[in-house]
């Protein structure tokens, strides 16, 4: 077993890697309070905090102690933690990747004069793992679509590529909905060749060019703050349009695990 980190293998940095554990989710965060004159608590619901995941590390011998202390030095500036969060991917888990840091301090035990081991603890501030090949659908009419998604197992938060043209006016709009929840576009100015891109993760909204180059600030075309996600199995997908052009739409699903 092995990993790789920011594109860069640790078999490659001379390591032999394994993982020891496997944290099933992340930790959780309960939302509770006292009430006096109540037994226990009062429970308001739970939700995902962070992960840590632990590789368990050692270092082939080497010719040399100083040999061994240069191998180090070239995975501590591999690791180091201040270039912040990176791709991490586990080879006993090659389907997903992690957005990881190193989160504590790493202690080389020495096995032999010029081999050693450790334990690399990776940080993991969004806990869930996600899809390197991820599920991508197309939608060019509108009406009421199925769309099925097999990765993952939870809901997912997708970007929508929405294309099509609208000008501002009063009953001017492109209304995608996703399972009951309606993305409605209104008073807005989209023409042939660009794309509103809405990030259901980020919350945010902006539009392209047809060169990928964001020339606006898409927020103010929604009608409301409402960014659909995206349910594993079958997903409803409607659009309607009204005064204006609706060309296609392309919604990347951003599958993950728990």
């Amino acid at each position: 077993m092995g990993f790789s980190y920011n594109d860069i293998t640790s078999k490659s940095m001379g390591l032999k890697a394994r993982l020891t554990s496997w944290q099933v989710s992340g930790r959780l965060r309960n939302f509770t309070t006292t009430v006096p004159g109540k037994y226990g608590v009062t429970d308001f619901g739970a939700d995902f905090d962070y992960r840590e995941i632990v590789v368990s590390c050692s270092i082939f011998p080497r010719h040399s102690f100083p040999a061994l202390v240069s191998t180090l030095d070239d995975i501590a500036a591999w690791l180091d933690p201040v270039g912040g969060l990176k791709q991490l991917i586990l080879d006993d888990v090659p389907d997903r990747y992690f957005m990881a840091r190193l989160n504590a301090a790493v202690e080389c035990e020495r096995l032999l004069r010029s081999s050693g081991s450790f334990e690399l603890t990776f940080f993991c501030p969004d806990p869930f793992g996600y899809a390197i090949e991820d599920e991508n659908f197309s939608i060019t009419a509108e009406g009421s679509h199925t769309i099925t998604r097999h990765t993952g197992n939870m809901e997912s938060n997708p970007i929508y590529r929405i294309e099509g043209e609208i000008t501002s006016g009063a009953g001017n709009y492109i209304s995608i909905t996703t399972n009951g929840q309606e993305l409605k576009i209104v008073n807005a100015t989209l023409a042939a060749g660009e794309t509103l891109m809405v990030d259901t993760d980020r919350m945010t909204a902006y539009v392209e060019d047809e060169n990928g180059v964001t020339v606006r600030n898409g927020l103010p075309y929604l009608e409301e703050l409402n960014f659909p996600t995206l349910s594993v199995g079958n997903n409803t997908v409607s659009v309607a349009a009204s005064n204006a052009v609706f060309t296609g739409l392309e919604i990347q699903a951003r599958s993950r695990w728990r």
